[in-house]
């Protein structure tokens, strides 16, 4: 799996976009992976991109869907953007550039 990882919430979580979770990403969003991506990197993003990204990366990454959910609810929702855009953009790079075992800052 492509994995990035990163301290959120209370420790380091693996974030994971399997197959199965970039589908659900895609059906979340209404968008292609590759318009996410571009989104995110040229900072053309909707909000709720950002807590999806991070959600279905926690779900990919073994954490169940009810703690992933208030995960986000208590650390990526209602937060300076500036905090969660970093995770969610390593989140989708380490899909996008294949690198194993991204290393997330933030």
């Amino acid at each position: 799996m492509i994995t990035a990882t990163a301290f959120f919430g209370d420790k380091e979580r693996p974030f994971t976009l399997s197959d199965d979770m970039v589908a659900e990403l895609e059906a979340k969003t209404e968008t292609g992976i590759g318009t996410l991506f571009q989104r995110l990197t040229a900072h053309a993003f909707r909000l709720a991109d950002l807590a999806e990204v991070i959600r279905l990366g926690l779900i990919g990454g073994g954490t169940s869907p009810e703690e992933a959910d208030r995960l986000v609810s208590t650390y990526a929702r209602n937060r300076p953007i500036a905090e969660v855009l970093p995770l969610a953009t390593a989140i989708l790079a380490a899909r996008w550039l294949g690198a194993d075992e991204v290393q997330a800052d933030g």
